[in-house]
Formats: structure tokens, sequence, C-alpha cells
């Protein structure tokens, strides 16, 4: 065996001799419960000479590290294998263990690691943590922390609006990688350090936001497995802010992406998950966007008369909306977005007349915006309105109206969006017009 040097080169960073090492491993196994792991100076000096512990030794040792010297150690870092993209579905009652997962997961995203590019959506994942966060969010008590500067957190808090306009105005694969670093360089290592109670709250409520982004970006992007993953660690960072309109807001995520892989039961229980736990009046557009995505998922489960009546709620919700008193991570819940989802409820009950009609006011207030991505989308489902009242002059040209706006931005939905038109327009069989368009998509979606 040779000797491991990268973990020899980190352990001597923090000052432990090998006894203290296998007393700090056993100490933090035995506070996971993982009784089982009773290491020793001989065991460490194994490890340092090329045997490779047994799991959950290499995520332990990368842990305790991390803590002692104030940046993140992976497993790979030690030379001691990839970490698991597995921990990151996970939404750990411990706040250490929360930390260290949303790190990895940052530090391997920013590194492009196939194990993490590879990883799957896992649908029941996501429920666990709803029940958790909403069982908690409902009867919490207040914990004294210690500092943390206000200026830190308010540095962090200013750069989420222009990664949030990156998002709106170019899509989520422009910036994510981008945010990913600063997240790892400048956020995630404000959490290992102690803070005052006044700063608590925003402290974790902007490492939540942030990290529900890069969520989002991967979502936009098509990285189902990562953006999942991001997803839960954000719900459980906001826990810790005890804002239950930002958990709220997570979960609305967690329910989009639930209906959009193909799972709207579990995309209907998400978004309710998050309207049980949303304070009266705490945000009429968190509402409004969880009545959205309720619509969206019991659409696609086909019940006509449920998706009417969400439908409503989530008009009803939105006219309430003051956007001054709203968060910033709110600011897209707006006509352009709203009207938007409602346009591709009505669309997937089959009453195009609505479709149409919501379709429209999305596509003047995204257009007013300069906001390509929601007019593609928009312009799509636009599309399906007029393949289902069998104009295909009209439905090809808002197609093309698809198509242009998609290639302003780098993101996955426009391209789906694309391809649906395209799909849609076969019901018209062999017309030059659907080949017209087959033929501009093909470009398009290879691009």
């Amino acid at each position: 065996m040779d000797r491991n040097r990268q973990l020899e080169g980190w352990l001597a960073q923090t000052g432990w001799s090998n006894k203290e090492i296998a007393r700090q491993v056993a100490s933090y196994a035995t506070a996971r419960g993982e009784l089982q792991v009773r290491p020793d100076a001989s065991s460490v000096r194994r490890w340092l000479d090329g045997m490779q512990p047994r799991p959950p030794v290499p995520a332990i040792l990368a842990d305790i590290i991390s803590t002692k010297i104030g940046i993140r150690v992976t497993t790979y870092d030690l030379g001691l294998g990839e970490p698991t993209a597995d921990r990151a579905l996970t939404y750990h009652p411990s706040w250490t263990e929360t930390v260290e997962s949303v790190a990895d997961l940052g530090r391997a995203d920013v590194d492009r690691r196939n194990f993490l590019t590879s990883a799957p959506f896992a649908v029941i994942a996501a429920l666990g943590p709803s029940r958790d966060w909403l069982l908690n969010t409902l009867d919490q008590l207040p914990v004294d922390r210690q500092r943390v500067r206000l200026e830190d957190v308010s540095a962090v808090q200013s750069m989420f609006a222009q990664f949030q306009q990156m998002d709106v105005f170019q899509g989520g694969g422009t910036g994510r990688l981008m945010l990913a670093a600063y997240m790892n360089d400048h956020v995630y290592p404000l959490l290992r350090r102690s803070h005052t109670e006044e700063v608590r709250g925003a402290l974790y409520g902007a490492a939540a936001e942030q990290t529900y982004l890069l969520g989002w970006m991967a979502f936009d992007n098509g990285e189902h497995g990562i953006a999942q993953r991001y997803l839960i660690q954000a719900l459980r960072l906001s826990e810790e802010s005890r804002d239950p309109a930002l958990g709220a807001h997570v979960l609305a995520g967690m329910a989009d992406q639930a209906t959009l892989m193909g799972h709207p039961t579990e995309g209907r229980k998400l978004a309710q998950a998050g309207r049980m736990g949303l304070k009266k009046d705490a945000s009429p557009a968190c509402l409004a966007d969880l009545w959205t995505l309720e619509a969206r998922a019991l659409a696609a489960q086909g019940d006509t008369a449920a998706t009417v009546r969400a439908v409503a709620e989530a008009e009803r919700a939105f006219d309430r909306i003051d956007p001054v008193s709203e968060p910033e991570w709110a600011r897209f819940i707006d006509s352009a977005y709203v009207f938007g989802e409602l346009a591709n409820a009505f669309r997937d009950i089959g009453r195009p007349t609505e479709a149409a009609f919501q379709a429209s006011r999305s596509i003047e207030a995204a257009k007013l915006q300069g906001r390509a991505r929601r007019g593609a989308m928009s312009h799509a489902a636009m599309a399906a309105s007029h393949v289902q009242n069998r104009d295909l002059e009209a439905a090809h040209a808002a197609g093309l109206q698809t198509l242009k706006l998609s290639q302003r931005v780098k993101s996955s939905r426009t391209t789906s969006a694309v391809r649906d038109v395209s799909q849609r327009l076969r019901a018209f069989g062999p017309h030059p017009l659907v080949s017209d368009f087959a033929e501009r998509a093909r470009a398009v979606i290879a691009a």
C-alpha cells in the first residue's frame, strides 16, 4: 500500500496526535449514533499507511478536519474516495451535519465531479424532509447562539438579488457555478462561525435563500439530481432561520420539480405542506405560488374541478400581493410567472380558451420586463392552446416566438418548451408548417 500523503497533509494542519484523531473520530461517531466506530492510534496509523477505512469513517474524518481548520475538506481531498451524493438527500437533525452536507455539495458542484452530475432524482426523498420541516416549524423554540457580524450577512443578502436577476433574465445555466463558488468561499464558512441571536435568523435565511437559488438554477438547467439535493438542504437551512415563509418557498420549488419529473401526487403533497406551514398573511406571493403549483399538479393528475378551484385560490392570493412588503426571493412571483403557470394548468386539462387567456397575460408582462425564458414558455403554452383549437397557423406563429426567445437564455426548460411545441404540431400530420417548425426546432435543441 502507498502512504496516503493527502490525509497526512490535512491531518498535520489540525495539530492533533494520532491518539487525539482517534478520540475525535470516536466522539463524533457517538454523537451520530455510530457506536461501532471505535478507532485507536494504531487505526489512524494504518489509515496513513494507505489502508482505506470503512464508512462512515471517511466522512467523519472530513467533517472533523473541516471543523478544526475552518474550510471544507471532502473525502476526495483526503484521498479516501468520492463523497456520497445521497448525503445531501438527508434532512439532518444535526446542524453540524447540515453545514457539512451542503458544503460538500457545493464543492462537488463547482468541481463538476462525475458522481454528482450523474446523481438521480429520487421522488420519495422529498416527502420526509417536507414532513420534518412542517413539524419543526409548527413547534419551534428559540435557540441561543453566539456571533457573526451583521455586515457579513448584509453582504450575502446584497448578492442574492444579483444572482436571482441573473437567473431570471439569462437562465439557470448561466450563473449557477459562479453562485456555487461564491457560496463555498463566502457563505458556507460563515455557518461554522459563532454569532449573536440578533443576526441568527438573517444569516441562516440568507444561506437558505441562496442554497435554494442554486437548486432552482440546477432545476432550470435540467440537472435534477443536483437540484433536489440543494433544495433539501435549503429547506433544512430555512428551518434554522425561523422563517416559515422561506421554508414554504423552498417546498414550492420542490413541488414544481416533483410535478415536472412526472410525480404530481408528490408535487401536490409538497405544495400542501408549504401552505400548512405558512403563517396567515405571511406572504401572499408565496401562497399564490403554492396554489399555482398545486393547480399544476392537479392538472397533471387530470382533476379538472380541483384544478379550477386551485386556480381561483391562486388568483385570490395573487390579488393580495403588496410587492413592497414581500421578501426579495418572492419578486419573481409576478404576473408573468403566475399567469404563465396557470396557462400550463389549463393546457393540461384541455381548456384552450382559458389557457390562451392566461398565456397572453403572461406574455405581455414578460415582454415588458424583457424576460425571455418566461416569454418562451408562455408562448409555448399559447401554441398548445392553438393546437387544441386546431389552428395550425396560429400555433406555428406562437411556436416561432418560443424558438426565438429560447435562444436568448440558457435553460433546459425553454428547450423542453420548444420540444413540446414540435411534438404537439405533429397532430396536424405532414404539413409544410409542421415540417418547417420541426427543422427549426432540431437546430435549437441540438445547440
